[in-house]
């Protein structure tokens, strides 16, 4: 198994945090990993990605040219990397801001208004984790119990109110798309 993924958006939505915590489950169940954040010159409101390989054997390069997957969480990201991804790959729309779709018949596309949904829990901030519990039910590349690990494991001692309200998250999304 080689699964090679990039997860994109603006600069404060998360996508590093996604990325990271992806590669963090992995690593969980001794699974090769490498993870390769981007940060664009601004900060928040700027560009940003985050490309993440998980392989059952050693990865020979952890550039992640024609990735499977891409989660992408606005358009400037539709836009740049729907071309990239492999012929049969799947696209994760954050269906509350991408208006575009992609041109290629040649995806499966899962929308998912990440936005709207987390309006359903306090703080608003937790759009990123909706959108992993959904991309991890339907790629299968971690369990949701080492997802869960790893949310505890990164929040958990500096704030548990915060992995309370992630671990909500990731079942929100988890359990969107059944």
């Amino acid at each position: 198994m080689l699964i090679k993924t990039i997860f994109s958006g603006f600069g404060g939505q998360g996508v590093i945090m996604m990325g990271y915590l992806l590669a963090t489950a992995g690593m969980y169940e001794e699974k090769h990993v490498t993870c390769l954040p981007s940060y664009g010159a601004e900060v928040r409101g700027g560009t940003a990605n985050c490309t993440v390989v998980i392989s059952t054997e050693e990865i020979a390069s952890p550039v992640a040219s024609e990735p499977e997957y891409a989660v992408l969480m606005n358009n400037p990201s539709l836009f740049r990397y729907q071309n990239q991804i492999q012929s049969g790959g799947r696209i994760f729309l954050n269906s509350s801001m991408i208006e575009s779709r992609p041109i290629r018949g040649d995806l499966e596309i899962y929308e998912i208004p990440v936005n709207d949904i987390a309006k359903q829990l306090p703080g608003n901030k937790v759009s990123n984790i909706i959108m992993l519990g959904a991309f991890i039910k339907k790629t299968g590349v971690v369990s949701l119990d080492t997802m869960t690990q790893a949310l505890k494991e990164t929040f958990g001692q500096k704030n548990p109110t915060i992995f309370k309200s992630n671990k909500a998250a990731l079942l929100l999304g988890y359990n969107y798309l059944e």
